[in-house]
């Protein structure tokens, strides 16, 4: 029996896979302890993709979580960058 159902991969679809990918490695390269700046910019990029995903679904329990989830990695981002900077 044949499956009616178009199977349409549009672009929130990709979007997701591709958000969870760079959470993914950054995760992994959280668990080395040798790369925290590596990790805090691969979940950044993560969590802001999957917040505009989370827009494009309106869940505001998905934008609630990656918004303040992004604005802390880029605090700490900006934090090792200024440490970077002024030693």
């Amino acid at each position: 029996m044949k499956s009616t159902t178009v199977n349409k991969k549009t672009k929130d679809w990709y979007l997701k896979w591709v958000a969870s990918l760079f959470i993914i490695l950054g995760i992994c390269f959280r668990s080395t302890q040798q790369f925290p700046e590596i990790d805090l910019v691969l979940s950044f990029i993560g969590c802001s993709l999957w917040t505009c995903v989370g827009f494009m679904w309106n869940d505001r329990a998905i934008i609630m979580l990656n918004a303040i989830a992004t604005f802390v990695l880029l605090t700490g981002i900006i934090n090792l960058v200024m440490s970077v900077l002024y030693v």
